[in-house]
């Protein structure tokens, strides 16, 4: 049964979120609006060390627990529809994951769309994960994502897979938003109860921007249209309140039929990356605390 404290944080989310959409911002105002409310809202666990780095000749930070389980790497995709998002905005969250997995994770500062439209937040996360292996060798490298994040994460795998590289040890995707053409159903049916996604408007020029030349149904600017075969163990987590709930259920679907290990869980009442709310509401812990667990017992 959904708690009482998600059904309010889902309204006060979605008022915040109103609010912040009528002031129309330009994008770099409201990239850093986002900064200063995350800053301000998400709460750092206790007993992680931040420690800013370049890998692969890519910004980001290294986050890491005071308790480890194994020499195993955590790469963290944010979200943020291509066009937003940062080491700032996801670190909180990125730090759950490394407590949860219980293994040091390197939060990616990827470029962003439209200054930098794909491959070039592809070509970012592709060198992080090289470097990593080449820095640990034969240390197993598992990608963890969310929104964008994921399907950026995603998209690592495939061409990872396709350039004949090792495999990710594993795939932890929140939300991910896998099909930039926006053709699939919930994409309309449920933006009237999500709360980041209330209209196609924003989804439809986010995918544009990051696209930009590319085609919106290209395999790695949207994986919902690639061969998903022989791509590394993965877990996908949900809500039944988000536009973006048929990316993971096609998802899910698709990879089971070209063989490759995937469990979904749908959590109901869940809206976007509700798991931006650890520490103040049951299923974003409980969803943080399953997904570490998924990604350390195949780091180990």
């Amino acid at each position: 049964m959904q708690s009482l404290k998600s059904r309010v944080l889902y309204h006060v989310v979605k008022y915040n979120l109103v609010k912040l959409a009528k002031l129309n911002l330009p994008l770099p105002e409201y990239r850093l609006a986002r900064e200063a409310a995350a800053q301000r809202l998400f709460k750092m666990p206790v007993a992680i060390r931040v420690e800013v780095a370049r890998v692969g000749d890519c910004q980001g930070e290294w986050l890491r627990p005071e308790s480890r389980a194994g020499h195993g790497r955590l790469l963290y995709l944010h979200g943020g529809a291509y066009t937003g998002g940062s080491c700032i905005t996801h670190r909180a969250l990125a730090a759950r994951f490394a407590v949860s997995s219980k293994h040091s994770v390197f939060n990616l500062e990827y470029r962003l769309a439209p200054e930098h439209p794909f491959p070039a937040a592809l070509e970012d996360a592709t060198a992080a994960y090289l470097a990593l292996q080449k820095e640990n060798p034969g240390a197993p490298i598992a990608i963890a994502g969310d929104s964008a994040g994921a399907g950026l994460a995603l998209a690592l795998a495939i061409s990872l897979r396709d350039q004949g590289h090792g495999s990710p040890a594993a795939l932890a995707l929140m939300s991910p938003w896998t099909d930039l053409a926006l053709t699939n159903p919930t994409h309309r049916t449920k933006a009237a109860v999500d709360p980041y996604f209330p209209t196609p408007a924003r989804l439809q020029a986010a995918a544009s921007h990051y696209a930009g030349t590319t085609r919106l149904d290209h395999h790695l600017v949207s994986p919902h249209y690639a061969q998903l075969h022989k791509l590394p163990p993965t877990l996908i987590h949900v809500g039944d309140r988000e536009a973006l709930l048929d990316d993971s259920l096609c998802l899910a679907r698709n990879m089971q039929a070209h063989g490759s290990e995937v469990d979904i869980k749908v959590f109901s009442g869940m809206w976007h990356v509700w798991q931006t709310l650890c520490d103040r509401m049951r299923e974003a812990d409980q969803s943080v605390a399953e997904l570490g667990a998924f990604v350390c017992t195949r780091l180990k």
